[in-house]
């Protein structure tokens, strides 16, 4: 007479694996998220610093080397950026700079010269990087 013994049936989910997992997966994106930036833009450099006497905020336009355009951090297709520039000159004035990524061709810098001559925006700049 062999006596087997019956094994209850496990109504539980074991989640200790599966908290650990995510806390692991937690811990690398935290690391590793100040590592990326994705809206690095690598300015040309110059022999001299010529933003020393700054004294106003301009408007910076962002040219990325994929041909995006930016304002403010916020992406915007050519014609959408031109009707918020002419919002914010409407306000206040400003002067408008394009830094546009070295890579970037440029025809797709001069189109933006051209799109704010044409809109009569004044004052008008390239941002450079100076060489150290």
């Amino acid at each position: 007479m062999a006596r087997t013994r019956k094994r209850r049936v496990m109504n539980q989910i074991n989640v200790v694996p599966y908290i650990d997992v995510t806390l692991v997966l937690l811990v690398i994106f935290m690391v590793t998220a100040p590592m990326t930036n994705p809206g690095v833009v690598d300015l040309p450099k110059v022999g001299q610093d010529l933003n020393q006497n700054v004294t106003e905020v301009p408007i910076v336009i962002t040219v990325k080397k994929d041909g995006s355009t930016e304002l403010n951090g916020k992406t915007f297709s050519r014609d959408k950026l031109l009707l918020e520039i002419k919002k914010i000159q409407s306000k206040t004035p400003k002067k408008v700079v394009v830094a546009a990524d070295e890579k970037t061709e440029f025809g797709q810098v001069a189109q933006i010269f051209d799109m704010l001559k044409v809109s009569k925006v004044e004052k008008v700049g390239l941002y450079f990087k100076p060489a150290k």
